[in-house]
């Protein structure tokens, strides 16, 4: 059961004075919960100047930031002490903050005044508004703010801007704050969101787009009550935790918030509508003159025999050839493909990642009712080529796509995670996926950092991105004729392609352990310097 607006106040003056108690007996990270010990271990590190953290509702992140505050504020100057100037949308909320403040400083046994109510000078208009102080022996102090002071120029220290989604024009005060990175101090944003528009929305979008060089965190009410959230609820109000009780709590939450969780609860800020990338934007990235390599198999392909197959692919494979040996092997290049069988199409995006580190789009090709050892005979190709001058490959790996990137690990080394050695990664997409990598996709857009082929239907591919649940993604409809139909299939070979590019990398010396016998080889072909192209007939009788 959810308590009370008194239960709560009761509950939460009784963990206060027990607090001091706690943290001389256990320590600070005992009493800290995980997510909020981890916030202030990651502030007090040496160069992390800023930190902007996406939270959910209510899930005391506020309470590990005052402990910050008050290990900062009462240190000496020589130990890196200074000034902490907390600021929010409420009265209220700055008054529990500096009340949290006066707890921590008691229970660290820190020389600290008691808290004062003063006039804090906002400088620009000459106003000013009520804020509340705790002045430490160290000759530094906690000052807690309402509203959105402008007056911060030439002031120094932390400055803590709490649920900063809410205050007015974060974007000015966020101007103000940054002001304090020049001497040293540090910029604390969190926030749960208030829409995808929101410069809180945009200030982490930079972040994880590599825009801003900045700390990010995010902590959702699912990974709180992992990290014992609830457990701590049922603690300071007297309750047994039992997984039921705390499960039962979560639901009375999510029912409370019911359309409202994502946002609330889950960091996800609200949708709006159109399409993730502007049509003009695509369009004005599409400065590549290559063709895009096509091909369609009859529906009776697998029932042919092996010269007619053989035959089918010819056209498609001479093409390719051609693309790849004009290609200027300079660069380094990444890959990205999208498997299909049946109703969507199989793509394929090799970037060439330029001195300047643009990605330009080399080759592309598109595949509709291929099967999968033709599939793969096309990736080796490709790969092949360009192996001395890849830096990775990253392949969907939905269903019957594993086999494909599995098959190109054994030839080109497969990599489990992103920070291992390999050069083929496999991905089954997740919607935290979609939330960290999109992201550094768009800035390169909006960056003119990235070139691709034009083409029609690729421009409604990536048109086709849409933000579903604050997040871009490709929706579940598809577009196009019966049959044929679209479903942005080259916008994903072109978001891994991007990706792959830009996972950790190293050279090195990897061979395939695969049998050097053409005949014994499923992916099959003689070698390169071999005159005869090794597709035609006879040797197309062995090609699979």
């Amino acid at each position: 059961m959810i308590p009370t607006q008194a239960e709560w106040a009761e509950a939460r003056a009784a963990a206060m004075a027990s607090i001091p108690a706690m943290v001389q007996a256990e320590g600070l990270p005992s009493v800290l919960l995980p997510y909020q010990a981890a916030a202030a271990r990651l502030l007090d590190r040496v160069g992390v100047e800023a930190l902007s953290v996406e939270t959910s509702r209510r899930i005391g992140l506020t309470w590990g930031l005052g402990a910050y505050a008050v290990l900062r504020a009462a240190r000496q100057k020589a130990h890196g002490g200074m000034d902490v100037m907390y600021i929010s949308y409420s009265r209220e909320m700055t008054r529990e903050f500096i009340d949290v403040c006066a707890m921590w400083a008691r229970a660290f046994d820190s020389a600290a005044s008691a808290v004062e109510e003063t006039l804090f000078d906002q400088g620009d208009d000459g106003k000013a508004i009520n804020a509340f102080r705790i002045k430490f022996a160290s000759g530094f102090e906690i000052m807690a703010l309402s509203s959105s002071p402008r007056g911060m120029r030439g002031k120094q220290g932390v400055v803590i801007i709490d649920e900063a989604a809410f205050v007015d024009d974060l974007g000015a005060l966020l101007k103000s704050a940054m002001a304090f990175l020049m001497w040293g101090g540090q910029v604390v944003v969190c926030s749960t969101h208030e829409g995808v528009d929101n410069s809180f929305n945009v200030e982490i979008q930079d972040i994880l787009a590599g825009r801003s060089p900045y700390a990010h965190m995010r902590i959702d009410l699912d990974q709180a009550l992992e990290q014992g959230l609830y457990k701590r609820i049922a603690l300071v109000t007297g309750r047994d935790w039992t997984p039921e009780a705390e499960a039962a709590w979560r639901q009375k939450i999510l029912d409370f918030y019911r359309d409202n969780a994502d946002e609330e609860l889950y960091c996800i800020p609200s949708a709006t509508t159109g399409a993730w990338l502007p049509g003009p934007l695509i369009e004005a990235r599409m400065t590549v003159g290559a063709p895009v390599l096509r091909l369609e198999l009859p529906k009776e392909y697998l029932h042919l025999d092996r010269v007619k197959q053989a035959s089918l692919m010819e056209p498609f494979l001479l093409a390719l050839k051609a693309e790849l040996a004009a290609l200027d092997l300079k660069p380094r290049f990444a890959f990205g493909s999208d498997f299909a069988r049946h109703v969507d199409l199989s793509t394929g995006s090799l970037m060439a990642i330029e001195d300047g580190l643009k990605r330009r789009e080399v080759l592309a090709y598109e595949l509709r009712n291929v099967p999968g050892d033709e599939q793969k005979l096309i990736a080796k190709t490709i790969l092949t080529h360009v192996r001395h001058r890849l830096v990775g490959a990253a392949f969907d790996a939905t269903g019957m796509g594993w086999t494909v990137a599995e098959d190109m690990g054994r030839l080109f080394g497969l990599r489990d995670k992103p920070e291992d050695a390999g050069m083929v990664i496999a991905l089954k997409f997740t919607e935290d996926w979609y939330r960290l990598e999109m992201p550094p996709l768009k800035a390169a857009f909006e960056d003119d950092q990235i070139a691709l082929i034009r083409d029609a239907d690729h421009l409604s591919d990536l048109r086709t991105i849409k933000l579903v649940r604050g997040i871009a993604r490709l929706p579940t409809l598809r577009e196009g004729e019966t049959g044929k139909k679209r479903h942005g299939d080259h916008a994903i070979a072109v978001a891994l392609a991007h990706w792959a590019s830009r996972l950790p990398w190293s050279e090195y010396a990897y061979e395939s352990a695969a049998p050097t016998d053409t005949a014994a080889d499923p992916l099959g072909g003689p070698d390169e310097d071999d005159h005869r192209p090794w597709w035609k007939p006879p040797l197309g009788m062995r090609l699979f």
